[in-house]
C-alpha cells in the first residue's frame, strides 16, 4: 500500500514538473520573440546606440 502511494506521489510530482517545464518553454519563446521584435524596431535609431534597453 505504501509503495502504491509513493508511486502515485512520484507520478504527480513528475507530471507537475513536466507541465511547469512545458509552460516555461512557451514563456521563453514569447520573450525571445519580443526581444527580436525590439531589435527589429529599434534598429533605425541613431541616438543611444540602437539599444532599446538601458543596460
Amino acid at each position: 500500500m505504501v509503495l502504491i502511494i509513493l508511486v502515485l506521489l512520484l507520478a504527480i510530482i513528475l507530471g507537475g514538473a513536466g507541465f511547469a517545464v512545458h509552460a516555461l518553454w512557451w514563456i521563453a519563446l514569447a520573450v525571445l520573440v519580443l526581444w527580436l521584435l525590439g531589435f527589429a524596431f529599434a534598429g533605425g535609431r541613431r541616438g543611444g546606440g540602437g539599444r532599446w534597453y538601458r543596460w
